[in-house]
């Protein structure tokens, strides 16, 4: 007997899809490696900031915060601040009006900040709303709720072809064959070889390589209630992580679909536009690492079934925003394919549809 809904994609947006299916069908999520969350759902950065994005992005979002706010221990206080430099006033006023930050002085970021140099730093913005996500947390209680409606997660399961069946979709794996009426396309960097596997036209979807290196805290500092610090125009960002920092270059490099790594060169540029803010120089890392941000050609997701072949559907395009706005996305994601009447705007529904690039 096959599924009702066959989802190809084990990170959060095949997860939390999962979830919400699993009320009204029978689920089968295939997921390529031996790990839910192996790429980049499992090296996000883990801020849910719900004015980070374009307008479209920004919608589901905040309809996510309800959720968000609802599970205990999900979300933890973190902050987020704008810094500039001379000559950045531009780019650093764009982006306080966009994430509506109210700009502080410099001696009150450092305030907050000790390392800040205030030879270098010109201005500084800092807002409350942005939380750490607990990205595990959300994950397993997305997962727990598939299983507990009878979805069934198969691991090693990496699409080898699919065909069109009389009554669906078949996938071939080396775990087998998995059946399904209709096909969720939630393959992360992969959305476009698994449409081009189906025989569906691609959309364009560009997967973009984004480095991070784990340094020791700066200078001994307690980093703990650091807020999340970006250059603006996201040339670098840094956040607090178990008591050290995370840096990134903030890059977004293309590449082709693979199990990313950072690289070095474009670590260690990163690393010198981060020291250029601040007092305490780079001397060592504790690790680093790169996660792929797939987006679409306008750089929004798409939700929505394929113009062509409704049976096909896509959930896609997550780009930076998956986790953040997974609680929303899942449930419209849900409700299309359900036919439930869904909580969102005739706009939001257009600008989310992968008609849009017929």
């Amino acid at each position: 007997m096959g599924a009702d809904f066959l989802i190809i994609g084990g990170g959060i947006a095949g997860v939390s899809a999962a979830a919400r299916l699993s009320h009204h069908g029978k689920v089968t999520l295939l997921e390529a490696e031996t790990n839910l969350a192996h790429h980049a759902s499992g090296r996000s950065a883990a801020l849910y900031e719900p004015r980070y994005g374009l307008a479209p992005v920004v919608e589901l979002s905040l309809a996510s915060g309800d959720f968000f706010r609802a599970m205990p221990n999900l979300l933890s206080p973190r902050g987020l601040m704008i810094l500039g430099r001379a000559g950045e006033d531009a780019a650093f006023e764009h982006d306080i009006a966009d994430m509506e930050l109210p700009e502080i002085s410099v001696d009150d970021a450092r305030a907050i900040v000790p390392i800040l140099n205030p030879e270098s730093v010109t201005r500084a913005a800092r807002a409350d709303h942005a939380w750490d996500i607990d990205t595990d947390l959300l994950l397993q209680g997305f997962a727990r709720e598939a299983k507990a409606n009878g979805a069934e997660f198969h691991l090693n399961a990496r699409a080898q072809s699919i065909q069109k069946t009389a009554t669906g979709w078949r996938v071939t794996t080396a775990t087998g064959d998995y059946t399904g009426a209709i096909l969720i396309n939630a393959a992360g960097a992969w959305v476009d070889p698994i449409a081009q596997m189906a025989g569906i036209k691609p959309l364009g979807f560009q997967p973009n390589r984004r480095s991070m290196a784990r340094i020791p805290a700066p200078g001994g500092h307690d980093v703990t209630h650091w807020p999340m610090m970006f250059g603006c125009g996201e040339t670098w960002y840094a956040k607090p992580d178990a008591g050290a920092l995370i840096v990134s270059p903030a890059e977004e490099d293309p590449v082709e679909p693979h199990d990313a790594w950072a690289d070095d060169m474009v670590l260690a540029e990163g690393l010198a536009r981060y020291e250029e803010f601040v007092t305490e120089p780079v001397t060592r890392l504790i690790s680093n690492w790169a996660g792929l941000r797939t987006f679409s050609p306008d750089r929004v997701l798409v939700i929505g079934a394929d113009a062509e072949d409704p049976s096909f559907f896509w959930l896609a395009g997550q780009g930076g925003y998956g986790f953040q706005s997974c609680p929303a996305a899942s449930q419209l994601a849900a409700d299309l394919i359900t036919g439930q009447a869904p909580q969102a705007s005739e706009s939001l529904l257009a600008a989310l549809s992968p008609a849009r690039f017929g």
